[in-house]
């Protein structure tokens, strides 16, 4: 039976960038997946205004979905770097109402637990998402949906995506994938452009020449973006014999259901 994978992401970028090839995979096998964007991503540029870079960030959006063979994304469009603004339980609700819309068997979003994330948009969506997605299942927690004929619903698969090596359970085998992962990220042109320059400026302002250290692809983003999504999911995969892998802290059931099911393995 196809499963239906949910992705709860902040910004256009974020779901290629971190489970990209997780998605892709996951779809090849099957599978429907559907992507959440909370945040327009609006101010990440060093060029566009806010209104012209949320509309290209859209369109951006949209045609990577489509490379991974997601479905079109769903946008909330709240401001970027606000996200953390909102009133409190309005994320969390948004995130339970499309959880049990959508009745999804997979969940993948940031992990909560990442202490050394800095965006506050990221922090805010990992935690309304985590909230969401082990709370979804009660049928007193917004009991409102009902009404609107939404049951409350158990997401069994649990994706939250980390740097943190110590934290990371799980890592997906990309290799079938990278590619992928890599020709999605680059649909989104301006955030890969404004990425590169952040690095590049970052790196002058240190004293380094990243021409001497980088060479032709200074003056190419694209390239810049492909070598160091391989390079970082080559370390990754590495960890456990892939050539290409993306982390995450996997969860399932409560750990006493986790227990009674390894006893009778």
């Amino acid at each position: 039976m196809s499963r239906t994978v949910l992705v709860l992401a902040p910004h256009p970028d974020d779901a290629e960038i971190f489970a990209g090839g997780t998605i892709a995979k996951m779809i090849a096998e099957g599978a429907r997946a559907l992507i959440v964007i909370a945040s327009s991503g609006n101010k990440g540029s060093f060029e566009h205004d806010a209104e012209t870079l949320a509309a290209i960030r859209r369109e951006e959006a949209i045609r990577a979905a489509a490379v991974l063979g997601a479905e079109p994304p769903i946008f909330l469009e709240h401001p970027d770097l606000e996200v953390d603004l909102l009133p409190p339980g309005v994320l969390r609700e948004q995130f339970v109402r499309l959880i049990r819309q959508y009745k999804p068997d997979i969940v993948i979003a940031e992990d909560p637990l990442y202490i050394a994330e800095v965006h506050p948009d990221h922090r805010a969506v990992a935690r309304a998402a985590s909230d969401a997605v082990n709370f979804c299942h009660l049928p007193l927690f917004h009991p409102e949906h009902k009404d609107e004929g939404l049951e409350p619903h158990f997401v069994v698969e649990k994706y939250f995506y980390t740097p943190d090596p110590a934290s990371a359970n799980k890592i997906v085998d990309i290799t079938d994938t990278i590619e992928k992962k890599i020709a999605a990220m680059l649909e989104h042109k301006s955030q890969v452009q404004f990425l590169v320059e952040e690095v590049l400026r970052q790196a002058r302002l240190a004293g380094l020449d990243p021409r001497a250290m980088l060479g032709p692809m200074v003056e190419d983003p694209a390239a810049a973006m492909a070598w160091a999504l391989r390079m970082e999911a080559a370390q990754i995969g590495g960890r456990a014999g892939f050539a290409y892998g993306e982390a995450f802290r996997y969860v399932r059931f409560h750990p006493i259901v986790e227990t009674l099911l390894a006893g009778q393995a």
